[in-house]
């Protein structure tokens, strides 16, 4: 797939998770085979007012590339002054944020709310792409409730204002990430546009990704919660694309030694006390499902070092090597 003038090479892009899909995670899911990521959502307002954290969640590595940095708010102007600050970051696409379901945003008129008034997130996209030269691109969900389900109209308009790819979450926003998806949505968004269109939700193994692919004929697919505590996803997708084999997750040893490197990165991005503290939830992913987990759970709620960290996993991998319980 293209995306303007950058050829997305591989099967799956990292979708841009608020509050996970920062830097140091982008990074490792490029190393394991991302073909494209999306930073976390970052507020158009703050970007104008010159906040310092609006900018941090900007700033992209040498190694992930290609890169979108995604924007929300609910102001053309405001929008497209954003999306030039943006430009400034070497990303290769400026992705607008039509479909964040979360309260605090969608309750202030960005995200999905702008599903209930298409012909504004129209001008939006519009007023986006004449402000840059990269190509704009947007992400957006089947629509807000079951009663109003219009992703494939706002997919037109969309197209119409000069959006260069979209992706289409198969949930509402009143589901939140509730189940179940609905692909059928997104084959008729495909059907519906030129544009290349990109697949999203419940993408968790290869054989998910396969039937995203089968069945709604996209031509991308973007992976979110799957790939929390598995980065390898994406290598895992792409040799059952290419080869149909599907690999086996990497053995516990090698699992606690990428959780580490992952979250040594992180601390050096943010500092020991931010990164140790969002650590947490991360830790508690990568080791769901091992023998034992959930008698570390206390434990990792409270981890505050990277020496603590090494001796969680440690533990994990102790258990995982024996029929002693942790």
């Amino acid at each position: 797939m293209k995306i303007g003038n950058f050829e997305i090479k591989g099967c799956a892009a990292l979708a841009p998770m608020a509050g996970v899909a920062d830097r140091a995670f982008r990074e490792l899911c490029i190393e394991f085979g991302a073909a494209y990521v999306v930073t976390e959502m970052v507020s158009s307002k703050g970007l104008t007012m010159h906040d310092r954290k609006s900018d941090s969640l900007m700033l992209l590595g040498e190694t992930e590339k290609p890169a979108a940095v995604q924007i929300f708010g609910s102001d053309p102007a405001t929008m497209a002054e954003a999306a030039k600050k943006a430009a400034e970051t070497g990303c290769c696409a400026i992705d607008i944020n039509l479909g964040c379901p979360a309260p605090k945003i969608a309750g202030n008129g960005g995200g999905s709310a702008l599903m209930k008034d298409p012909d504004l997130a129209a001008r939006i996209t519009e007023a986006v792409v004449k402000a840059v030269e990269l190509p704009v691109t947007v992400k957006f969900r089947a629509g807000w409730d079951e009663n109003s389900i219009n992703a494939v109209p706002f997919a037109k308009l969309q197209e119409s204002a000069g959006a260069a790819v979209i992706t289409v979450h198969g949930r509402t926003r009143r589901q939140m990430y509730a189940p179940p998806v609905d692909i059928d949505i997104i084959r008729q968004v495909k059907e519906a546009v030129k544009i290349p269109v990109i697949g999203n939700g419940d993408i968790v193994d290869p054989v998910s990704a396969k039937n995203m692919y089968d069945v709604t004929g996209c031509d991308f697919i973007m992976v979110g919660r799957g790939a929390l505590g598995a980065p390898w996803v994406f290598n895992q997708i792409n040799e059952y694309m290419k080869n149909g084999i599907i690999l086996p997750d990497p053995p516990i040893e090698e699992r606690m030694e990428i959780m580490v490197r992952h979250i040594k990165s992180l601390c050096e991005n943010k500092g020991d006390y931010v990164g140790m503290r969002e650590a947490r939830k991360h830790a508690a992913w990568y080791i769901k499902g091992i023998r034992g987990a959930a008698a570390l759970r206390q434990e990792i709620g409270s981890l505050e070092t990277v020496e603590q960290l090494k001796a969680i996993a440690e533990k994990v991998i102790k258990a995982a090597n024996s029929s002693v319980t942790i």
